[in-house]
């Protein structure tokens, strides 16, 4: 699909919705997941193997941005890819000329899509890459899964709840939040601004904040494990809009609806440490 901006993306029949719709795969991509970080010098300043889960591989756009704008940077970084379906990355590699950052890459792609891993040098950049071709929310309750390298970033890029409930639950942002290493400061940036993810990240056990701008989105969320990470966090003022709002109780099933905060719930959020 060709952008207003002149950018072309991956458009899903299926879903019925478009990979970055509105300012196209890398300027999204960087806003969210590289400027409003600061990555190039978080990695920069890392000692050791710097890990990214990328929830939604889709066609590779934000793993390749966030490669190429390391490419200056010596470093070693370890990527987690997962998604459900190669297809949207078969596609984009059928369509390179419409797809500029995919140049340069095709070949570690086809291998990633072959092997499910593939390894290489992006300048001074190393790169180790797996992908898991699974259910997200199925595979976060697997053993296994605390297996896993512990990530230092989450790049969260799911189809919105509407369409795919199952990757917006709190079940599954809880399930998520208990893998990650206390220690280990971890940013999990994603596009969506509604009040019912931040109230389920926050009760998740995530501390939130007001992310970037991007394209038609005013604000953006960032979630962290610790507060460090959150440069302008939610407050009592949100907490209030909270309490009012309509939408704002969290799924508890892989079934998109909307609803107000539970009197339960209330209370929990009141509870966080983040407003307290």
């Amino acid at each position: 699909m060709r952008l207003a901006n002149g950018a072309y993306s991956v458009h899903s029949l299926a879903e019925a919705e478009t990979f970055h719709p509105v300012i196209g795969p890398v300027a999204e991509a960087q806003a969210l997941y590289v400027r409003q970080l600061n990555l190039v010098e978080r990695v920069r300043s890392h000692t050791g193997p710097f890990v990214v889960w990328d929830v939604g591989l889709g066609a590779a756009a934000n793993v390749l941005t966030v490669v190429h704008a390391l490419r200056d940077v010596s470093c070693s970084i370890h990527l987690l890819s997962f998604d459900h379906t190669l297809e949207p990355l078969e596609f984009a590699l059928s369509n390179p000329e419409h797809l500029p950052y995919l140049s340069g890459h095709e070949s570690e792609l086809k291998e990633l899509l072959n092997r499910r891993e593939t390894s290489f040098c992006h300048g001074v950049c190393s790169v180790e890459w797996r992908l898991h071709l699974a259910d997200f929310p199925s595979s976060l309750r697997d053993p296994a899964a605390s297996e896993m390298p512990k990530p230092h970033l989450i790049l969260f890029d799911a189809f919105s709840p509407a369409k795919n409930p199952a990757m917006w639950t709190l079940p599954l942002f809880t399930d998520l939040f208990r893998l990650l290493e206390p220690a280990r400061p971890c940013a999990l940036p994603t596009y969506s601004r509604s009040t019912m993810l931040r109230v389920t990240l926050l009760l998740a056990g995530f501390f939130v904040g007001v992310g970037h701008a991007t394209g038609e989105k005013e604000e953006t969320t960032v979630a962290a494990n610790l507060m460090e990470l959150i440069r302008e966090p939610l407050d009592r003022r949100w907490l209030q809009r909270v309490h009012r709002s309509t939408s704002a109780e969290p799924l508890s099933e892989p079934a998109y609806r909307q609803a107000p905060l539970s009197p339960t719930n209330w209370e929990r959020l009141k509870s966080h440490p983040q407003f307290s």
